[in-house]
């Protein structure tokens, strides 16, 4: 029988669960995680449609993650695609 993760409180129950043998461990339960390791120094303030506002927090709680998250994702993959000509 596959091990799966319990809820983990503190650091030592972390520290306890990560010490014991983990090879049947079952690791389709996890997620893929985005850590964000850049220091966040500035603050935008910007109106935008009610229904938009929504869709965003709708999508992030999908995900979730914070909807200033999706929406920081959502700025980082326009600047960082390749610039259009014309």
């Amino acid at each position: 029988m596959k091990k799966t993760v319990p809820r983990l409180k503190s650091d030592r129950d972390a520290e306890a669960f990560l010490a014991q043998d983990l090879s049947k461990l079952d690791y389709s339960q996890f997620k893929p995680a985005r850590f964000e390791f850049e220091k966040k120094d500035s603050q935008i303030n910007m109106r935008v449609p009610r229904p938009l506002l929504q869709a965003v927090k709708e999508r992030a709680r999908d995900r979730g993650i914070p909807y200033t998250r999706l929406i920081r994702e959502a700025l980082e993959h326009v600047v960082s695609a390749p610039k259009q000509t014309g």
